[in-house]
């Protein structure tokens, strides 16, 4: 099955405080990976869309071709609905070929993803270094049974295996559940950079995981959330990282987090981009 419509921009109105709402999945109507609190999962259940089987694929001719309508300005977030290198990526290599067309046109590209397949040496191989920016998706520090991605220990090897080759990577703790994560073997993890993202409890999420939901108290959008006072408490215990950023939803919380913590103010991705300039044409005489 092929997936047509792989590029979209998020409506800004959803979330202002997002710098790079330009999103492009190499993988649709389904994901591998079938996380239990996955969003779009949520989302594309109930209208019977979603293949965690056989996900569609991306053609390439859309890509390039949205990938033409790019600027050297945009960073291109790979991977906003589904994972870019869920198992299927071995086989149909949407992502690989993705990549490349994003080298060939200088584009800037964050890959989000929850496979050490992204840190394989095939496709270190063709990263450019000054594009390609990374965020390593933990959720516990041991394996779980509510998500079918790789362990969190090969997670970790990939995460410090593209540091060790000085790539722009962050170990991305979203979302952050306490309860399963062993702070002494998070604060161990070989990397510079860390972006945490606390969880939002719905309805689904409430039977997803069974932990107590007492300190989420905050309403939200939908959402109930933990107070900010909680989240600043466990912050403070994230102590293994150079330079650490908060991605909020809250707005209010987000504020605080942009002023207090967050290594650069005006990016909560933190990423380190390089941008090429514009070809000149040559004007016909």
């Amino acid at each position: 099955m092929i997936f047509h419509s792989p590029y979209k921009q998020l409506d800004r109105k959803v979330n202002t405080w997002c710098k790079y709402t330009k999103r492009l999945d190499t993988y649709g109507c389904g994901c591998q990976h079938d996380c239990n609190y996955c969003y779009a999962k949520s989302l594309l259940s109930f209208r019977g869309l979603w293949n965690a089987k056989e996900p569609a694929s991306a053609s390439i001719k859309t890509i390039r071709d949205e990938i033409r309508k790019l600027s050297r300005a945009d960073v291109v977030r790979i991977g906003g609905m589904k994972d870019c290198f869920q198992p299927i990526e071995s086989l149909k290599k949407v992502t690989y070929e993705t990549i490349k067309l994003l080298n060939y046109f200088k584009i800037n590209y964050l890959i989000v993803t929850k496979s050490d397949l992204v840190a394989s040496d095939e496709y270190q191989e063709i990263y450019n270094n000054k594009l390609a920016h990374f965020q390593i998706t933990v959720t516990s520090t041991q394996p779980n049974d509510y998500e079918k991605a790789p362990v969190p220990g090969k997670r970790i090897k990939a995460i410090e295996k593209l540091e060790r080759a000085g790539f722009d990577v962050s170990v991305r703790l979203s979302p952050y559940i306490p309860q399963y994560i062993d702070l002494h073997m998070l604060n161990s993890i070989k990397c510079k950079k860390i972006l945490i993202e606390f969880l939002k409890v719905n309805y689904n999420v409430r039977n997803w995981f069974n932990i107590n939901y007492d300190d989420y108290s905050l309403k939200f959008g939908g959402f109930n959330n933990l107070q900010l006072e909680k989240k600043i408490e466990l912050i403070k215990t994230i102590t293994g990282f150079e330079e650490v950023s908060v991605g909020e939803y809250v707005h209010a919380h987000y504020e605080y987090f942009r002023d207090n913590v967050n290594f650069n103010k005006n990016d909560c991705c933190n990423l380190n981009l390089n941008y090429f300039p514009e070809p000149q044409l040559k004007l016909e005489l």
